[in-house]
Parts: structure tokens; C-alpha cells; sequence
């Protein structure tokens, strides 16, 4: 009976799913992640983070943007759990433009007598057991389409179910390639991390070229180090016996009959076995791997250059130079490469004003640029950043130390680009969300969303963003600390409550807490914004409290690349632009009406 209903109750959402799908094409995401141990962190907490840099629908049907609360269940002998086909796995497959089939769920598996709840977005984020997750797309030799009953699993929904069901992060990667085997995978390679307050494993996946599957392997991330990661995998040698490491069974029979790996190899190199390395372009993603271990650990010496794709430059992990604490994993993925010769902010590219996004091309397509004997050489192509102006979210979950399991854990998350957000603090065991954070689409402006409530603001710092920047970071770090202020208080609160055996008033706390501070949080941003409307528009600055307005122009530099210094200034405008090499000097002269051209160019 109870399956019956869940496909009636799904027709609506099939039907729908079929139509956005003609509208949206499905794209893969471009994420960065990383894990810090406990071990590695100033205080003992554990941190995982995320950037959602896709573009489209998720295994919902919902516009990637917004966060969802899933809350926990229980289920009847004999219930189903559906397997939901994603659009955005970068296979061509059911419910896809194109496709032969139109059902946008692949099959069903037994359901546990209960699940937990979690908060989840494209990928699972944090559930009330303080089990995290993140997740990075992946370039892999073989990305085979979904198919019913067989190719059922995309990280997306494993990442889901592992949090539904597993409290710890090594139960969560078992149970991951457990699924992979029994079900099957499809579409692109991919990392998920899980931690939980004691430790952090990383499993990698693709496709299995011989039909059933799929293959995958898991390594513990050492404590006392961190994991990066940026679209491309990061397990390399493969070792059977190797403590805290765990593979599917048919990984090395597989590689073997694909002839992607012999035994007289050596030992499998998981990375250069089952995939080409980077996708895109050349430092599409080892650029962001090195940023992140070198700003966490500048002392390893790291050069951002490297031989080839397949480069072992990069530990898979690494010690911190100091541990890391909250401020700067919350702002980690608050960068665009400042201070190196990469500078996103400089140059001619960015503009008078350091703007330091670029419109996307097609030279920087997510469409596989090399194989095993030839690199499609692109040009045009930008050094891809952490923060991106097509980011649709990103978030930091932590575990905290010394606190009660209910309080422990947190995820603070932060809508659009990273640089420019403001990430609002979830208690795992809130219960709700601001309506803001729930709802919203990409195609349709809205206002009252928090998507686009940071997403206008991103954009219209454009105009003037060395300027804008100032007035974004001071109110941004100004709400973040107040959040995080304000958390420590409540986390008082309901440890009172706990203490006093009201476990419902305490996660009520919390909840009420995590919805009343997001919308404060949003209206705060839109009295920024319009704020800034006023001050920045027309090229004018304007105070709107003093009503001073000044002019501020252009930088120097600017006038002279841009041809400025040919502008009409003088009447003999013609022979002023077949003047070669006039350089713009910033600096005003005074002439006789009526000098002549080549005694005033002396003085220009």
C-alpha cells in the first residue's frame, strides 16, 4: 500500500522533472573541499567544507541553492527507499533530455527500521548523529549512464543514505561501497568525504567498465592533518594491507582486464588507474589543492607548477604549520589566489576596479580535455578560483569538543559566492530553517530568497569591487561574529535544558535560534545592499547620510592601458592619436592658445 502511494505521489514530480529538464541542461559541479582533523584544529573540533559551484537541478527536482531539513523517520517492515535518478551526475540517463526513460527513480532497497534526520542540499551536509559530508566531482576514463536496477547510485543519493542511517564516518564509507557493489554506479568520478568527531575517511568512486558496480577506495585521513581536494582524485597508491584503507574487491581484477594496471606496475595508483587526472584545463584543479596546502602550511615549500596531471607534488594529506581555528576555516574558501602571481584581483582582466570574476566561456567547459595520449590545448582559459561567481552555495560543518553531542554540532552556511556571503549557523538538531534558506530558483528573482538576497550584492560590487569589497567584509564580519557569539550563548542555554532532562526544550532552543538568526541575518544583507545601491550608483560615491558625492575615476594605470592618454584634450586631436607610446602621466600642464602641436607634446 505504502509503495503505491509513493508512486502516485510522484507522477506530479516526474511530469515536472521531464519539463525542467528540456529547460536545464544538466551540468556537473566544479566543488572544492576539505577535512580537518581534530588533531589539526586549535580546540579538538573537526570541520569538513564544501563549495557547490554546479549549475541546475538536483536529485530533487530542486534548483541547487537552497538547504532542506530532513527529518527522522521510521519506517514498517518491508518499506522501500527510492533511488533517485540526479540530473546533475553528468550522464545521459533517465529522466535527462534525450533519454529513453522518463522515470526519475532508478529502483528501490530495503529501508532501515529508522533513519536519522540531516540537512542536505545537492549532497548530504550534517545529520543529528554529527556525521558530516562533502563532496567534489571527479574526471573518470569510464562515466557510464544510469540504468534501472543496475546502475543505480550517484554520490549524491549515497551520500544522502549514508547519512539517513550512519552515525560514524568509517560506518558511513563502508556502507557507501557497500551500495556501490550490491547496486551499482553511473555517472561521473567522485570524492565524498564523512567525519565524525573523532575522525575523517575520503572515498572515491567511478563506474565499473565491465557493467556491474562499481569501483571505489576509502583512506583515513591521518589525525593531525587536513585533506584538500578540487575535481580531481586524490588516493593514490593502493596497497593490499594497508591500515585504514578499504577497497571494492574487483578493483584490481577490473583494472587489470581494462589494461588500465598491471601487477608489474607496481602498485596501483588509484588516480592515474581510473581517471586522466584534471578536467577542463590544465590547473583546472590542482591550482586550488596547492592554494589551500599552502596557505595552511607555506612551510612545505609548494610550487604551484607541476609536471603533469598526474603529479605527486600534493600530499594526500598534510600538518597545518598552525592549527587551524574557527576564523580561518570559516574563511577558507574566501579566495581568488590575493598576494600570488595568480591574483584574480589584477590585471588588466579584473578591470579598474580588481573585479576578480570572469565570465565563463567555452574554453573552460567541464568536457574532458585529455586522455592517455593527447591534451586539447585551450586558450583562453583562467586559472579556475576557490571562490566563484557561479558558486550556488557553500558551507562549513564543525564538531565541537567538550560539548554535549545534541550541541555539538554545527553547520554554517553560506548562500552564493563564498567571498561575499555570510555563513548563518545550523544547529545539527535544529528542526527548521529559515523560509529564506528553503526555497528559491536560479530562473526566477526573488527577493525574500537567500540566494539571491547575496547574489545581487556579488553582482553589483562589480561596478567598483575594490570599493564595495571594504563595506561587504566589514558588515560580513561583523554578523559572523555576533552569530558566533550568540551561538556560544544559546549552546549555554540548552546544555541548561539537557542538564535538567528537557531534551525538547533544548533542541527547540536551538531550532528557534537557527531560524530567528538567518532572517536576521537576511535583513541585514538587504539593508546592506540597498545601502550600496545608493552609495555606488552612476559611477558616483555617494554618503547617503552626509550627501557628500565625489567622482573617484579611474586608477592611473587604467587611463594609460586603456588609451586615455589619447583622449580629446587638446584640439589638435588627430595628431595627438599618431602620437606612439604617449604614456598617461595623471598630471595637469597649462599651454598658450594657439601653441603649436610639436612644443605641446614636449609638455604631454
Amino acid at each position: 500500500m505504502k509503495n503505491t502511494v509513493l508512486r502516485r505521489d510522484f507522477r506530479l514530480f516526474v511530469s515536472l522533472l521531464l519539463t525542467l529538464t528540456l529547460l536545464i541542461p544538466a551540468t556537473v559541479s566544479g566543488c572544492t573541499i576539505f577535512g580537518i582533523t581534530p588533531g589539526a584544529s586549535a580546540d579538538g573540533s573537526v570541520y569538513l567544507g564544501h563549495t557547490n559551484d554546479g549549475v541546475g537541478m538536483d536529485w530533487r527536482n530542486h534548483d541547487d541553492i537552497i538547504v532542506t531539513y530532513i527529518p527522522p523517520a521510521t519506517h514498517q517492515p518491508g518499506d522501500k527507499r527510492p533511488v533517485f535518478f540526479d540530473p546533475n551526475s553528468g550522464s545521459d540517463a533517465a529522466g535527462s533530455k534525450g533519454s529513453s526513460s522518463s522515470n526519475p527513480i532508478l529502483g528501490y532497497i530495503d529501508q532501515v527500521p529508522s533513519t536519522y534526520g540531516y540537512y542536505t542540499g545537492s549532497y548530504g551536509m550534517i545529520n543529528d548523529q554529527n556525521l558530516m559530508s562533502a563532496e567534489c566531482t571527479d574526471y573518470a576514463k569510464f562515466e557510464p549512464q544510469a540504468e534501472e536496477n543496475r546502475r543505480m547510485f550517484y554520490s549524491s543519493e549515497l551520500s544522502n543514505i549514508a547519512l539517513e542511517r550512519c552515525s560514524g564516518a568509517l560506518e558511513a564509507v563502508l556502507l557507501v561501497g557497500d551500495l556501490i557493489d550490491r547496486y551499482g554506479y553511473y555517472g561521473t568520478g567522485e570524492t565524498l568525504i564523512f567525519a565524525d568527531a573523532e575522525e575523517i575517511w575520503v572515498i572515491e568512486m567511478c563506474g565499473n567498465p565491465e557493467g556491474d558496480g562499481g569501483l571505489w577506495v576509502a583512506q583515513k585521513v591521518k589525525d593531525g592533518e587536513i585533506f584538500v581536494a578540487a575535481n580531481t582524485f586524490r588516493i593514490r597508491d593502493v596497497t593490499p594491507g594497508t591500515p585504514d584503507m578499504h577497497y571494492s574487491a574487483n578493483l584490481f581484477s577490473v583494472a587489470e582486464r581494462a589494461g588500465w594496471w598491471s601487477p608489474s606496475d607496481g602498485p596501483l595508483d588509484w588516480l592515474e588507474t581510473v581517471s586522466y587526472g584534471e578536467y577542463s584545463h590544465p590547473y583546472y584543479s590542482l591550482m586550488r589543492v596547492w592554494r589551500l596546502q599552502d596557505t595552511l602550511a607555506p612551510s612545505l615549500n609548494l610550487s604551484p607548477y607541476v609536471e603533469d596531471t598526474y603529479s605527486r607534488e600534493y600530499p594526500f594529506s598534510f600538518v597545518p604549520d598552525e592549527k587551524v581555528n574557527f576564523s580561518v576555516a570559516l574563511n577558507l574558501f574566501r579566495d581568488h589566489y590575493e598576494g600570488t602571481e595568480f591574483d584574480r584581483t589584477a590585471g588588466l582582466a579584473a578591470g579598474p576596479f580588481g573585479n576578480p570574476y570572469r565570465v565563463l566561456g567555452p574554453e573552460d567547459a567541464h568536457t574532458n580535455f585529455q586522455n592517455a595520449t593527447a591534451l586539447e590545448v585551450r586558450a583562453g582559459a583562467y586559472p579556475r578560483a576557490i571562490s566563484e561567481i557561479f558558486c550556488s552555495y557553500s558551507y562549513i560543518t564543525m564538531i565541537r569538543p567538550d560539548l554535549p553531542e545534541e550541541v555539538a554540532g554545527v553547520l554554517w552556511f553560506g548562500p552564493a559566492v563564498p567571498y561575499e556571503t555570510v555563513y548563518t549557523p545550523i544547529y545539527a538538531h535544529a528542526e527548521d530553517l529559515s523560509p529564506s534558506y528553503t526555497t528559491g530558483s536560479r530562473l526566477v528573482y526573488n527577493p525574500d530568497t537567500a540566494y539571491w538576497t547575496f547574489c545581487l550584492l556579488t553582482n553589483w560590487a562589480g561596478l567598483a569591487y575594490n570599493m564595495m569589497i571594504v563595506d561587504i567584509q566589514e558588515e560580513q564580519q561583523s554578523l559572523e561574529a555576533e552569530s558566533l557569539r550568540l551561538l556560544m550563548e544559546t549552546d549555554q542555554d540548552a546544555i541548561v535544558r539537557l542538564t535538567a532532562g528537557d531534551s525538547a526544550g533544548a533542541k527547540s532552543v536551538m531550532t528557534n535560534f537557527t531560524v530567528e538568526r538567518a532572517d536576521v541575518i537576511i535583513e541585514s544583507w538587504k539593508s546592506l545592499t540597498a545601502t550600496m545601491i545608493v552609495k555606488y550608483s552612476n559611477g558616483l560615491l555617494t554618503d547617503p547620510i552626509t550627501e557628500e558625492v565625489d567622482e573617484p575615476g579611474y586608477p592611473d594605470w587604467w587611463y594609460n592601458d586603456t588609451g586615455y592618454q589619447y583622449g580629446p584634450r587638446i584640439y589638435q586631436y588627430k595628431e595627438l592619436m599618431d602620437t606612439p607610446d604617449l604614456t598617461y602621466t595623471g598630471t595637469r600642464v597649462v599651454v598658450s592658445k594657439g601653441m603649436p602641436f610639436d612644443e605641446i607634446i614636449k609638455l604631454l
